[in-house]
């Protein structure tokens, strides 16, 4: 396995691969995607097979439930996959608005292959494992199966996709693709600005407040589903929010941690969510979220340590 700064430089020159897993829950039945699209902020109504949306899956009061993206398997298979430790939450949220629908809901974890970088295309040359293609066909229950799928991924300076397998499949169809080392991936989501379950977004969370997080998750345009309104009166009056998303570059010397705080101007900031060691700036990088007045860039300190830090715009 490649070391920090190989994997870094890998998936920002070349490509790199990270062996994961995703949580996935899979609705299935004629009624599948119409239900679903009641439920989720995305427009699934024009995918095809193959093909996939990120979405949130919101609460009644606008809230963020769960961060996932749909994959139509067939007309009327959906899969949604999200972040390990978080598909049972994402079925049970679902199971309480599934009345007299013809879906049936099976929940698991699926094997994932995370490939990062600008050459990610031309690993899977000769694979016949494209991304928008749908799996061959599916026999008995959905996760029991063997298929293998791959889907695009949208990190801003880190191109991708992830390729998800039941476990009966066996290997990986990817040629002369490193394996990372998952400390470099986590530097590449915090500089891409994409937040995580349990860190970024929680039940607390309205998704104006997560970076760019509407722009790729939510329809304006289509039906009603749970969960629209506040959105959609945010959306209306600027995503004034209280906090932002941010990102943050800490001082070389200093350090930080989730939960630590911002200050600065002799008042509170914000608070850490996420850190890791960038190989780019030579120094730790974070996610926080931030007062919405604070204006950009703008220096701050850690607490505790006191370490000196900057606060920017998303993406770094």
């Amino acid at each position: 396995m490649l070391g920090l700064e190989e994997t870094y430089a890998c998936i920002s020159e070349a490509v790199s691969a990270l062996e994961t897993a995703r949580d996935v829950v899979v609705v299935t039945g004629p009624d599948a995607r119409t239900w679903l699209q009641g439920q989720v902020s995305q427009d699934l109504a024009a995918l095809g097979p193959g093909h996939s949306a990120e979405t949130l899956v919101l609460s009644p009061q606008g809230k963020v439930d769960a961060y996932c993206r749909a994959t139509m398997l067939t007309d009327e298979i959906v899969l949604l996959d999200t972040e390990t430790g978080y598909g049972e939450l994402l079925e049970q949220r679902l199971r309480r608005f599934r009345l007299r629908v013809r879906a049936e809901l099976e929940s698991g974890t699926l094997r994932c292959l995370e490939v990062r970088g600008p050459d990610s295309a031309t690993s899977l040359a000769g694979s016949q494992l494209e991304p928008g293609t749908a799996p061959a066909e599916i026999r008995g229950d959905t996760l029991s199966a063997g298929w293998i799928i791959a889907v695009p991924v949208t990190w801003p300076g880190f191109a991708g996709f992830d390729v998800m397998a039941t476990a009966a499949t066996t290997g990986w169809p990817l040629l002369k693709v490193p394996l990372g080392d998952p400390a470099a991936f986590e530097a590449a989501r915090i500089e891409a600005g994409v937040p995580a379950m349990g860190r970024e977004l929680t039940e607390k969370t309205i998704p104006q407040e997560a970076g760019s997080l509407v722009e790729h998750t939510v329809s304006f345009t289509k039906g009603c589903y749970t969960g629209q309104e506040l959105v959609a009166r945010l959306d209306s009056r600027g995503a004034n929010v209280a906090r932002k998303l941010r990102g943050v570059v800490i001082d070389p010397a200093g350090q930080g941690q989730g939960g630590a705080t911002l200050t600065g101007m002799d008042r509170e900031l914000g608070s850490l969510t996420s850190v890791a060691w960038s190989p780019r700036f030579a120094s730790p990088v974070a996610l926080a979220y931030v007062r919405r007045d604070v204006v950009l860039p703008a220096v701050a300190k850690v607490t505790p340590g006191g370490a000196d830090a900057e606060i920017r715009e998303l993406p770094l």
